[in-house]
């Protein structure tokens, strides 16, 4: 992480007095509020504030992304889709972070010459009837054999039992971590994105900042981190240090960072689709150059209108059926700072290739989008009272799992 000079511990960083999240609290987003209509709203509305044309604004933001085709890189066969009942198929979306250190902001931690590393890996999984999604984080310590993988130049890597997960990104980029994903879940992406720090920071800083509850100072100024407790709204590097925080907060856990990482993209989301940033061109237009210009796509994915209808795939979901969790697991036995998966993980993965609900038990410590911990829209909710079964209510994180990962509970 970088050493940036943290706010002294005689000068609290101030909260902002109307936030995101506050402005959500006045006018709860209708759930019409999509991702397309983020997108289409904002190439009209900015192209006639700015005096631009809606063509140049397209061609100009689909210019941003970078488009990857990894075809060539996949070594053997891929897993079949299952055939499901609905109106739709499935869709599933591996999402990685990218953490090189190429650009200041991106190389947070001082390490030079060792790579690119996924620090986050996200399965979203959209269900064939749209009515539910989940995403599902995996661990960057989780102990896997990694498959045989092919670089960008072709050469070829062996596979290799009891590696890190995140060390197939680091050595093939996202096509190994793809392999190594399917080949382990038996799950057939549809599409992948892969998501830099520096693109990360700017569209926190494009809507304004995200609100978060801290229920106890940070105090981790070797990091370049430092946070009064409270309700307060996270922007630049600040925002950044608060995701990627494992040392004084979680005990140096990546299980509670992925919880915290979880809470936070649902209450940037939340922000994303609130009034205050709906009404505001200038959010829109900066939030649309951040993120377009920090995103790797497949060619499937990289244009902007492929963008948008994925995310009208999401109008008819409700933010409660939009959970996140972790893919079960446990303390590697031959070493303490490793994970291991659990036999669980292989239910997760068969239910949702099969496109099934989860039950309760594999959703036994979910974050809900609906429920964000520490808001005002039910994030204390934390007894798991629903309907239950595999309605996509019910299971939320306990009180003891939110405090672990440095999240308030109230």
């Amino acid at each position: 992480m970088t050493h940036a000079d943290p706010t002294p511990p005689g000068e609290v960083a101030t909260p902002s007095p109307a936030g995101a999240r506050a402005g959500r609290r006045r006018a709860k987003p209708r759930r019409s509020h999509t991702v397309a209509k983020v997108l289409v709203a904002s190439l009209v509305v900015l192209g006639m504030v700015a005096g631009l044309g809606v063509t140049y604004l397209y061609r100009h933001y689909s210019g941003n992304l970078t488009v990857l085709d990894i075809d060539d890189q996949l070594v053997g066969e891929r897993p079949d889709k299952v055939e499901v009942a609905g109106p739709q198929e499935p869709l599933n979306v591996l999402v990685m972070g990218s953490d090189s250190r190429e650009g200041d902001v991106n190389n947070i931690d001082g390490l030079t010459g060792d790579g690119e590393r996924s620090d986050t890996t996200l399965l979203l999984h959209l269900s064939a009837d749209r009515e539910r999604a989940y995403g599902v984080s995996i661990p960057r310590d989780s102990m896997v054999d990694r498959p045989t993988c092919r670089t960008e130049d072709g050469a070829e890597i062996p596979a290799e039992g009891y590696q890190m997960w995140n060390e197939a990104f680091q050595l093939a980029g996202p096509a190994c971590t793809i392999q190594q994903f399917e080949e382990l879940s038996g799950i057939r992406l549809d599409h992948f994105v892969v998501v830099d720090f520096e693109g990360f920071q700017g569209m926190v800083d494009a809507v304004g900042g995200v609100e978060v509850c801290i229920p106890e100072t940070i105090d981790d100024r070797a990091h370049g981190i430092y946070l009064e407790a409270g309700t307060r709204k996270l922007e630049g590097i600040q925002a950044l240090n608060y995701v990627r925080e494992r040392y004084a907060l979680s005990g140096g856990s990546d299980i509670g960072r992925m919880k915290r990482q979880q809470a936070f993209i649902a209450s940037m989301v939340s922000t994303v689709l609130s009034s205050d940033t709906m009404a505001r061109p200038d959010r829109l237009l900066k939030f649309l150059e951040a993120a377009t210009e920090s995103l790797t796509l497949d060619e499937d994915l990289g244009n902007l209108v492929e963008i948008a209808k994925l995310g009208y795939e999401f109008r008819g979901i409700g933010a409660d059926k939009i959970q996140f969790m972790t893919i079960p697991n446990t303390v590697d036995p031959q070493d303490p700072n490793k994970l291991v998966w659990t036999d669980d993980a292989a239910g997760v993965w068969n239910t949702l290739k099969k496109d099934e609900p989860l039950s309760r038990r594999l959703r036994s410590d979910v974050i809900s989008a609906g429920k964000v911990p520490g808001s005002s829209s039910g994030g204390g909710d934390s007894s798991g009272s629903g309907s239950g079964g595999g309605d996509g209510s019910g299971g939320l994180a306990s009180d003891e799992a939110l405090e672990a990962a440095g999240l308030c509970t109230t």
